[in-house]
């Protein structure tokens, strides 16, 4: 099949369009930044905390609502051995985002925060906060690693080309925007996306539903026609499986940067709390068009399309059955509009990413690691450094995986069992942990975390767990056992924390410091303001003459 140019045009279309606004946003930042009278960082990782309540809810919404998640939630109603009951993004996602309006707003706002790594290295120190970065910038790069592999899958498949080609192309222009004008040109062009997504995939729904190759799909959700019925079935013995798979996507969520940049940005914790509610209606309504083309897909005789047989499943691209479903089952310019629609998808959320990872780099471990002395202009550097670095390894991690599915599912893994214990601990627990316990926890959850495995990723399953099933080889954990990882890190960094404490006062431990037991300490070093650096330097002036 010949490269589909016409197709090209119109996606390089939609990305003109983004890009366009993104540019946009940017000369918007480099107003406030004139006339922000503090950090000019702030400006960029946080927009100068007076994002439009309007902008804010978008911005959210589309963050969460990226590529990974129309993909998988696709690619589950599809699969016949997982199906709608195996669905648990939009539920999650609502209850991620209710959660953290109710009990996280408030604790990370109080203290006009920046980045969710300030707490931990104000209450532990840079040594131990630098360590616990590791996950948060891993949970960071595979998520910046699905959504751009979405894209990439979905652009080769329809248009027929490189799959790598459109995973450099997409990461090069949301690199691209995001250097120029941070939070403000993500936050804009995510209205932008979210309108896309909005009615480009809606638009197509109802061109799938009326091909003639598909069948009625509530027939086809209970009765096996062309493949098990896309309903799907929840064995009792998988409800342990069911709910680890659910509060991994919703704990989980707590701990990106990207949630706490969007809450950070708002004027008042009441509008960081709208924004929350909002985006928890919008998520799961976004959901639907997704669910509906894979069901649609799951009651296609794939052998009556241009497609042929075997079917995608069989070919083993179910994680590409939406841009599978657009190509081959709408009219082709509809199926263009919808592949616009998937495009704002991927933008919307690796953009959040990379930021978020770029926001901690050059905040967290340069400026208050690396060099403490650095000034806003080398912070900002640092940054969009940062930014290209952390678009680069994603990029080069997408092109290594078909299953969108697994890299969303493992981001939130690895935030889950790792990161989830310490955030609930550094904003509820504050007073009865500290460093020794941190590190403890840390490490326990890294060394469970690998020994139970992860089969999708090549990483054997080597420690037994009750009620394993072997399948194909390989353990089916029937056992929640991310939340045992996660209650059991947090039970560690509990009791550690307090035998480290009974050591300390008994003088068999060195003295545990100020900042673990008074949370009103700040030891951070401070970002200079542009009035301070200007100070400094004709200070410096001064005395060299």
């Amino acid at each position: 099949m010949a490269v589909n140019w016409s197709g090209l045009v119109s996606i390089g279309v939609f990305y003109m369009m983004i890009l366009g606004t993104g540019i946009w946003a940017s000369r918007k930042s480099k107003r406030e930044e004139k006339k922000c009278t503090g950090n000019r960082s702030e400006v960029t990782m946080v927009g100068g905390r007076n994002l439009n309540i309007w902008v804010s809810i978008c911005t959210m919404t589309a963050t969460w609502v990226g590529g990974g998640y129309i993909l998988g939630n696709a690619e589950l109603v599809y699969d016949p051995t997982k199906g709608l009951a195996w669905v648990t993004g939009p539920l999650a996602y609502a209850i991620n985002l209710v959660i953290g309006a109710l009990f996280f707003v408030k604790p990370i706002r109080s203290k006009n925060y920046v980045t969710l790594m300030d707490p931990f290295q104000e209450k532990y120190g840079n040594a131990v906060a630098a360590v616990l970065f590791i996950p948060a910038l891993i949970g960071d790069i595979l998520w910046i690693a699905c959504i751009l592999g979405a894209l990439g899958g979905t652009i080769s498949v329809v248009m027929d080309i490189s799959s790598s080609l459109a995973v450099g192309i997409t990461a090069a222009v949301a690199v691209l925007y995001t250097l120029m004008g941070g939070l403000y040109s993500v936050a804009y062009t995510d209205v932008l996306q979210l309108g896309l997504i909005l009615v480009g995939l809606w638009l197509c729904v109802p061109f799938i539903l009326a091909n003639p190759s598909s069948a009625n799909i509530t027939l086809a959700a209970v009765t096996k026609l062309h493949q098990e019925p896309w309903i799907g079935r929840l064995k009792p013995e998988e409800a342990g499986r069911w709910v680890d798979d659910v509060l991994l996507l919703a704990i989980g969520g707590i701990c990106y940067q990207a949630f706490y940049q969007r809450i950070l940005s708002t004027a008042t914790d009441a509008q960081a709390k709208i924004t929350c509610f909002a985006a928890a209606v919008l998520c799961p309504i976004l959901a639907i068009p997704s669910l509906v083309i894979g069901a649609a897909a799951a009651s296609t005789n794939w052998n009556e399309t241009s497609y042929g047989s075997p079917s995608p499943y069989e070919q083993g691209k179910a994680g590409m059955i939406l841009p599978i479903a657009l190509q081959h089952l709408c009219p082709f310019y509809v199926s263009l509009i919808g592949m616009g629609a998937l495009a704002s998808a991927v933008m919307s959320s690796v953009d959040s990413a990379l930021l978020s990872a770029a926001s901690q780099l050059g905040r967290n471990i340069f400026k208050n690691i690396i060099y403490k002395g650095a000034s806003e202009k080398l912070i900002l550097i640092v940054v969009k450094g940062s930014i290209l670095l952390c678009g680069t390894m994603g990029a080069g991690l997408a092109m290594t995986t078909k299953s969108v599915h697994l890299f969303w599912i493992i981001s939130a893994d690895v935030l889950y069992s790792m990161m989830a214990p310490q955030v609930i601990c550094i904003f509820y627990l504050s007073r009865r942990v500290n460093h020794y316990g941190a590190f403890a926890g840390f490490v326990l959850a890294l060394l469970l975390r690998t020994l139970v495995g992860e089969p999708g990723l090549g990483l054997p399953d080597i420690l037994p767990l009750p009620w394993d099933k072997m399948v194909n080889g390989h353990r089916y954990r029937l056992l929640p056992f991310r939340t045992a990882i996660m209650l059991t890190t947090m039970a560690t960094i509990l009791v550690v924390s307090c035998f480290a404490s009974w050591l300390s006062e008994k003088g068999l431990l060195r003295r545990i410091s100020d900042a673990e037991t008074d949370t009103h300490v700040t030891y951070m070093s401070p970002v200079q303001t542009d009035v301070e650096e200007k100070t400094e330097r004709t200070a410096s002036l001064i005395l060299s003459t």
